[in-house]
């Protein structure tokens, strides 16, 4: 058998010096690779992280040598799509993402030798792109009896990244919500799958899952008119007014095409906008994106993450806005390619953009913005009803328990005053009054609501130990105790952070020392070596501990709990290494959510069974 060579069409210079500035961030590769499955007709496209490469290996159709396909495939910048003939998979029929050639070469932005190994029809090849390749770019070919792949087996594709530069996060919700931001779903039968280890998890669709969280949405055009019936009705009154379907933004617009020649087009906008019901906790999911964006699309594939800081006008509420417009024109083969060189974005001085720019910051982003405030608007009323009507109720409740009480205090108290006889003292009389005050005070309900407005859990940790305090807080609010009920200072979320124009350590007081329930806060320490060093830390151990506060003690190593702490009961350790990145053994996830059952059982709270905060666990911090 004639062996394979593999060549090369460019100056390996180009490589080497295109290779590692091409990409800025390790999704917008994994987003290049995804979109190169995509246009191969892939039903699926796996992103499997392992301790010494990144792979991202797809069941498209594959490449053929004989075919020279393979060949076509190493004809770096070639152009791709010249005519419609070209713009559409053979299989089925996609609008191809991919342009000019070079999303080939992302793998190599964090790696200096990427193995691509394929198959077609039983077809194997398989070659080493290097940024260094051998004499007459020549690349080192890989024999078929190495070429294995992880999960096809017939038809496929795997680019092997080798000693990545970058490392994907080690959790699984990281990796999901930073590729569900630049990569959505885009149609039923293409899905994403994310290994890690042992753990798997499959990419569900970033649009219907963010509906839930809005509270406002415009759709335009008939494919996403479906999303507007995932927004919760919050408020039926102004359904009408907070969720919106309309056709496509069609734009008319004079253009030049690749020959120079101008012809009328039609810019046409598709997608959806809308505004979140709130921010509070979306900081706590890991992401490197930001939560609020307007992201431009063509062909499904993203152009450019976010466009609202050149739409936008720096208003409060643009925080909580979010989008994603499909803009397809940007892709059509017979216009100028408009892309960026490091396929991040868009040239902004392109006739189209400047449509698109100029249609989001008039018109769309202000009625979206407009939307908004018709929500909160509404919710402020609705709030004002809510409290005048809890109002009127305790009142009336309280006129009850007060007369109740009046009356049992009557009673008690004649009652105690007889036994003294005839001539009672001053300090007889005083005796039996205070006693039947004591006796009847719970008529009153003073108790209970005095427990229900107090804090119940306080997470005590310095600020450098923040990201164990995060898992800690996410793993309380997954087993259904509410953020109102955690006092965690420096929490993203709002609710448990202390409140506005509080001082903190009076704040703190109340809580241990000035009360009158018997319920005290149950502490969560966070200790390692930044413990001793943190004056509020040492505090908090030193109110425990005089106050007899229960206390469960999550420790970071190599540090060691020591007394007045509960040293003398386990405690649970995490790992932290020299980079901060943290992880478990599997005991100590075991010990973790045994800890956080039990807070659950002490409080009165119904907690997830141990397999499902162990799986839950796994998605936050690496479990090895």
């Amino acid at each position: 058998m004639e062996e394979k060579k593999y060549r090369l069409n460019i100056d390996p210079r180009i490589l080497e010096l295109l290779g590692p500035n091409l990409y800025t961030n390790i999704y917008y590769i994994l987003a290049e690779l995804i979109a190169n499955a995509y246009d191969a007709d892939a039903n699926n496209v796996y992103i499997i992280s392992d301790k010494d490469s990144i792979i991202v290996e797809d069941d498209g159709i594959g490449m053929s040598y004989k075919k020279k396909e393979v060949d076509k495939f190493l004809r770096v910048a070639a152009i791709s799509r010249t005519n419609d003939s070209d713009s559409f998979s053979s299989k089925y029929h996609r609008a191809k993402m991919g342009r000019k050639g070079v999303g080939k070469l992302a793998a190599l932005s964090i790696s200096e030798n990427v193995e691509i190994m394929t198959v077609s029809n039983g077809e194997k090849s398989g070659f080493i792109l290097s940024r260094h390749p051998n004499e007459n770019n020549e690349l080192t070919p890989i024999p078929d009896a190495d070429i294995k792949f992880r999960k096809i087996s017939s038809h496929g594709t795997a680019i092997v990244m080798k000693n990545p530069q970058y490392r994907l996060h080690n959790t699984l919700d990281a990796i999901k919500h930073n590729l569900t931001k630049i990569f959505p779903l885009v149609s039923n039968d293409f899905k994403i799958h994310i290994t890690i280890g042992t753990q798997n998890i499959e990419i569900s669709d970033f649009d219907k899952n963010i509906m839930d969280d809005l509270c406002s949405i415009i759709t335009l055009g008939d494919r996403f008119k479906d999303l507007s019936n995932l927004v919760p009705s919050i408020y039926p009154d102004k359904k009408n007014e907070l969720i919106i379907s309309r056709p496509a933004k069609e734009i008319s617009a004079t253009l030049k095409d690749n020959n120079g020649d101008e012809h009328e087009y039609t810019v046409k906008i598709e997608g959806w906008i809308g505004t979140y019901k709130t921010t509070r906790g979306r900081k706590l999911k890991p992401s490197d994106f930001p939560d609020n964006f307007i992201s431009l699309f063509a062909n499904n594939k993203m152009g450019e993450f976010n466009i609202l800081p050149s739409v936008g006008q720096n208003k409060l509420a643009e925080v909580y806005v979010v989008g994603q417009l499909h803009v397809d024109i940007f892709e059509l083969s017979e216009l100028p390619d408009m892309a960026l060189s490091n396929r991040q974005g868009y040239k902004s001085d392109d006739e189209r953009y400047i449509l698109v720019r100029d249609y989001i910051r008039n018109e769309l982003l202000p009625e979206v913005l407009k939307q908004r405030l018709t929500y909160t608007d509404r919710r402020k009323k609705d709030k004002e009803e809510q409290n005048e009507k809890k109002m009127l109720e305790n009142e009336k409740k309280l006129k009850e328990e007060v007369d109740k009480f009046r009356e049992a205090a009557i009673q008690t108290a004649v009652k105690e005053i007889s036994k003294f006889g005839n001539s009672p003292t001053q300090n007889n009389m005083e005796t039996a009054i205070k006693n039947s005050f004591n006796v009847n005070a719970p008529k009153l309900g003073i108790k209970g609501i005095v427990d229900s407005q107090k804090k119940k859990i306080l997470i005590s940790q310095t600020e450098p130990d923040k990201p164990v305090a995060d898992i800690l807080y996410q793993m309380l609010i997954y087993n259904g105790i509410p953020s109102e009920d955690i006092l965690y200072s420096n929490c993203d979320d709002e609710a448990a952070r202390i409140p506005e124009g509080e001082k903190i350590y009076e704040y703190l007081r109340k809580f241990f020392v000035d009360t009158y329930s018997t319920q005290k806060i149950y502490v969560l320490f966070v200790t390692s070596m930044n413990t001793r060093n943190s004056w509020g830390a040492i505090t908090e151990v030193g109110a425990a501990w005089i106050t007899q506060i229960k206390h469960k003690i999550f420790n970071v190593h190599p540090f060691r709990p020591e007394h007045p702490l509960d040293d003398e009961s386990e405690w649970q350790i995490t790992n932290r290494d020299d980079k901060g990145d943290l992880s478990l053994t599997r005991k100590e996830a075991d010990k973790f959510c045994v800890k956080i059952e039990n807070v659950c059982k002490d409080l009165g709270y119904k907690n997830k069974t141990r397999s499902e905060n162990i799986s839950r666990l796994g998605t936050l911090i690496a479990v090895v």
